[in-house]
């Protein structure tokens, strides 16, 4: 948990609070899209996590990727914002959040993809195809839905 969000639990406690995140998905030149394992909450998901007081949301992002994926984001593409009832989420810890996060798609980066700060137990390459919305965390559903979408229709 970030350190502004984290300190903000300390006078909130569990109770409903705006989240805004900056978000990486990695596609490789095979079209393939990375995602990791959540600790968690068992479910697939991308890079990303909240955005720290006055951090740009692209290095944010990019600082994310680092953090959990030890990827450098070498090009951002703008992808999408991922807001409203489908974005709201109650972490299995209690918190609750209405998301505000802003996605990225990175085609290029540097280093080999590993899980590194225990957010996320095991990182794989998926093909569109073998995507599960079941299997994806629920927050995120409608961004890979679109992501989808879009690598069906470049």
């Amino acid at each position: 948990m970030s350190g502004y969000i984290s300190e903000l639990r300390k006078l909130v406690g569990h109770r409903t609070i705006i989240q805004c995140g900056a978000s990486i998905i990695c596609v490789d030149g095979l079209g393939r899209v990375l995602l990791g394992r959540r600790a968690d909450n068992g479910k697939w998901g991308y890079s990303g996590g909240s955005i720290e007081i006055d951090e740009v949301v692209e290095e944010s992002a990019k600082r994310e990727l680092n953090e959990e994926m030890g990827l450098a984001a070498e090009e951002l593409e703008f992808f999408c914002v991922n807001s409203g009832p489908e974005a709201h989420y109650v972490y299995p810890n209690g918190d609750e959040v209405s998301n505000i996060e802003l996605v990225y798609i990175c085609r290029r980066w540097l280093g080999e993809p590993r899980a590194l700060d225990g957010e996320l137990t095991e990182l794989r390459f998926f093909a569109p195809d073998e995507i599960r919305l079941s299997e994806i965390s629920p927050p995120i559903r409608p961004v890979i839905v679109k992501l989808m979408e879009k690598l069906a229709n470049p």
